[in-house]
């Protein structure tokens, strides 16, 4: 099977991905209490195996790795920011928690670069065992203050059944508006030919917050790109500025302002 192949066919699952994929989907947030505000904005994503982005990279005119492009992915943006190679911190953070892929693939959900510049609120790592099982889900949180904390999703190294759906105590200041003491509900579909991604804050088994990202995939290639571009021109910086719209709009209807926490734990949970 070759890059052009799925063009041709209908996507399946990640394991029909020869090196990526794009998504165009919508980003919804609707906060329940004690404001209640919804919004939504249409963004693209990419999926990529990890293993497979300097193949990307030859492959597509418009998106590059770890160089300038008018899209790009960069090491500096995931895993331990530092410019080094995802996979093999990826590997190290699943073998902390008792999780042996065995050389499974591993993909990247996340929003590239567009001229050199992204905000990734959530990317997720889809961790698959050789024979194809998901085995971990790595989500990838970030605020805008730059701190990015990991929460791991997993059977102690035991398959995994799509959709994945999990719960974890909240560890990580994200939003002013929203208070440490919560816990969030995951439930994450394999992306094939739809995306979804549906997240639940609880606070005191309450539903406070529902987020989700859904659409459909397409081929990744230049055309599609630039088509995703044309569409939706400046999309990161339109997500970082929508962030900060809508947080202004909570502070003036009352929302009650949180403070970081003086410590706050950036571990892999």
């Amino acid at each position: 099977m070759n890059a052009s192949d799925e063009d041709s066919g209908t996507p399946s699952g990640l394991m029909d991905i020869v090196d990526g994929r794009l998504y165009r989907t919508r980003v919804m947030h609707r906060r329940l209490f004690p404001v209640d505000y919804r919004f939504i904005y249409r963004v693209f994503s990419l999926v990529v195996d990890v293993d497979q982005m300097d193949a990307l990279d030859r492959r597509l005119r418009i998106f590059s790795v770890n160089r300038f492009n008018l899209l790009s992915l960069d090491d500096r943006d995931h895993g331990a920011r530092d410019g080094t190679p995802l996979r093999p911190w990826a590997d190290a953070e699943l073998a902390r928690k008792g999780v042996d892929l065995e050389g499974g693939r591993i993909f990247l959900l996340a929003f590239p670069r567009v001229l050199g510049y992204v905000f990734n609120p959530l990317s997720l790592w889809y961790c698959l065992h050789r024979d194809g099982s998901p085995r971990a889900i790595i989500c990838e949180v970030s605020n805008t203050l730059g701190d990015c904390h990991h929460y791991v999703l997993h059977n102690d190294g035991q398959p995994l059944a799509w959709p994945v759906r999990a719960n974890q105590d909240k560890l990580f200041y994200v939003s002013p508006f929203i208070e440490m003491d919560a816990r969030y509900q995951f439930r994450l579909s394999e992306p094939g030919q739809g995306l979804s991604v549906l997240i639940h804050e609880y606070q005191q088994s309450q539903l406070m917050l529902a987020a989700s990202q859904t659409g459909q995939a397409r081929p990744l290639t230049d055309r599609e790109l630039l088509k995703a571009v044309a569409a939706m021109p400046l999309m990161t910086f339109k997500v970082i500025l929508g962030i900060h719209w809508q947080a202004l709009k909570i502070w003036w209807r009352g929302g009650r302002y949180y403070s970081k926490p003086s410590s706050s734990s950036e571990e892999m949970n």
